[in-house]
C-alpha cells in the first residue's frame, strides 16, 4: 500500500510544471522557462547545470529597466544572453557565451547595450537562429508582465 501511494505521489508530480517555470515565446517558438525573480534566484541563474534541453531556458524578472550585466562564473552550459525592455521588446544580446568555471574578476562581464527589464538565457546558438533585430517583442504569460 505504502508502495502505491508513493508511486501515485510521483506520477502527480511528474504531471505538474516546476515550481517557478513558465512559457514564454520569441518570433514563434516557445520556451518553458525557470523564472528568476528573486536576488538569490538571479544570483545563481543556471549555475552548476551540465546540460538544458533546447526549448529550456532562465526567464530573469527586474523591477525596473536599467542596464543589465550578467556573467558565466560557474555556469558549465554556454548561452545567449537576451535582454529586452519594460515593453518586451528586444534591446540587445551576447550570443555564445562561453563558460566560465574558475572564479570572481576571471569572468567577464555581459552588459545589455541600453535598459533591460527581462533577460532571457538560452542554449548557446539557440537565440542567435531566430534572428532578431531591436525591437522584437517577447510574449510572456500576464501574470509575468502585468498585461504587456
Amino acid at each position: 500500500m505504502k508502495r502505491a501511494l508513493t508511486l501515485a505521489a510521483l506520477l502527480l508530480l511528474a504531471a505538474c510544471p516546476l515550481a517557478g517555470t513558465s512559457e514564454v515565446e520569441l518570433k514563434g517558438r516557445r520556451f518553458a522557462v525557470e523564472i528568476a525573480n528573486d536576488d538569490a534566484e538571479r544570483a545563481r541563474g543556471l549555475m552548476y547545470r551540465e546540460s538544458m534541453a533546447a526549448d529550456r531556458g532562465m526567464l530573469f524578472l527586474f523591477d525596473t529597466a536599467e542596464p543589465q550585466s550578467f556573467w558565466m562564473q560557474n555556469t558549465l552550459i554556454p548561452l545567449d544572453i537576451l535582454y529586452f525592455d519594460s515593453d518586451l521588446r528586444f534591446v540587445s544580446a551576447h550570443y555564445r557565451v562561453p563558460t566560465c568555471k574558475h572564479g570572481g574578476d576571471r569572468c567577464p562581464t555581459y552588459p545589455s547595450e541600453g535598459n533591460a527589464r527581462y533577460v532571457l538565457e538560452l542554449n548557446a546558438g539557440v537565440g542567435a537562429a531566430l534572428g532578431l533585430v531591436a525591437g522584437d517583442p517577447l510574449t510572456l504569460p500576464t501574470e509575468l508582465n502585468g498585461g504587456h
